[in-house]
């Protein structure tokens, strides 16, 4: 396999990923066979943002003035975010680059890492600011047995997709022997895989921070913690576009390869499971955080609720069952810190989304301007 490909390639015919003529050859962009994951890029790369815009001076007051079960929600839920985005900072390229056949997905993958590295930085922000000791935050977090336990369920869906792509790589299909070993690749068998690690993610991005996030905001709302909580709204935002990203692979991958649409059917039932696992994980690390007591406006009980209603939404936004009883949002008041698009990031400045730096605006015809006099 070679990073470039020198063989003509049709690339608005080729598949999304392993596609038969093999790896990425020019990277162009004049025609692209599916422009969502080009108008992802630009979406992302107009939301940039560093965590050193937001002030979290104030939070270290805060955080000393909170009750010690306090302390042990905000802090329990920074070292899971840690967790969660050390590996998805480094996953998607690991996993899908190696396979990826179309330009604007390849560029898509890397804007979508490059991303979860700023969210890893935002943390080491928080924690240089909040704490006299940010070792010792790092150092404890693989300790908690409901971290650790999510790290093994998300990481493992990556990790059988790696290991049998990097075969895929260096022997192609078939059966092998190596020291010793038999391997075989098998190619529906990698496409399945696949399918489940880009499920996995999207319950990953879908679900699994929103206990941890639920809990910032609603510090905020108490006027706590405020800085903190305007990263994880930047943070929502940017999951938001991933979720997006995730939602639109599962949607377009059975339409553009066969194999995929009869890999969907094969796999509901483990599909389903994923998120019904990420879900009951989500549960348990509510638990976790509310074992000594509650805070005003949350408890153990609401943030169940809302995992469960978060969790069939997600489902049947890719064509799955849910079977939890659910009714409206529990936590209504959280839906302002998602769809909010504008953040303040700086006391003397307001974040406009739509403001693109280099930006030529498309959209102008003979009513843009209609009602000004020069």
């Amino acid at each position: 396999m070679s990073v470039f490909n020198s063989n003509k390639k049709d690339h608005i015919n080729s598949l999304a990923f392993l596609d038969a003529a093999g790896g990425m050859g020019v990277q162009r962009y004049d025609t692209v066979k599916y422009r969502q994951f080009d108008k992802l890029v630009d979406k992302q790369l107009g939301f940039f943002w560093r965590p050193e815009e937001v002030d979290v001076l104030r939070d270290a007051k805060d955080f000393k003035d909170l009750t010690e079960h306090e302390q042990h929600i905000f802090t329990s839920n920074l070292k899971r975010q840690i967790l969660l985005d050390s590996v998805q900072g480094r996953s998607p390229n690991l996993a899908f680059l190696p396979i990826v056949s179309l330009p604007e997905l390849e560029t898509w993958i890397q804007t979508w890492a490059f991303n979860e590295t700023i969210h890893s930085r935002s943390y080491t922000h928080i924690i240089r600011n909040i704490y006299s000791d940010p070792g010792r935050i790092f150092d404890e977090l693989v300790e908690i047995a409901e971290i650790a336990d999510c790290a093994k369920d998300i990481s493992r869906y990556y990790d059988n997709l790696i290991e049998t792509s990097t075969w895929y790589s260096l022997l192609g299909t078939g059966t092998h022997t190596v020291n010793g070993k038999e391997i075989t690749v098998d190619m529906y068998d990698l496409k399945k895989k696949l399918w489940l690690c880009i499920t996995s993610v999207n319950a990953l991005e879908g679900i699994r921070f929103y206990v941890s996030f639920a809990c910032s905001w609603a510090f905020a709302e108490l006027k706590k913690m405020e800085g903190n909580a305007k990263i994880i709204k930047l943070i929502a935002r940017d999951e938001n576009i991933h979720l997006g990203s995730t939602q639109t692979l599962l949607k377009l991958l059975p339409q553009d390869d066969p194999d995929f649409a009869k890999i969907k059917e094969e796999t509901k039932a483990e599909c389903e499971e994923i998120y019904l696992s990420a879900a009951a994980q989500e549960k348990a690390w509510a638990h976790y955080l509310f074992k000594d007591g509650s805070m005003i406006g949350l408890n153990e009980q609401l943030l169940a609720d809302y995992v469960d209603w978060i969790t069939c939404k997600r489902m049947t936004a890719v064509g799955l069952n849910c079977h939890i009883k659910t009714g409206s949002n529990p936590l209504p008041w959280t839906q302002k810190w998602i769809a909010g698009a504008e953040v303040q990031v700086a006391p003397q400045e307001t974040e406009i989304s739509s403001y693109v730096i280099g930006g030529t605006k498309q959209d102008v015809d003979s009513n843009t301007f209609k009602g000004f006099s020069l």
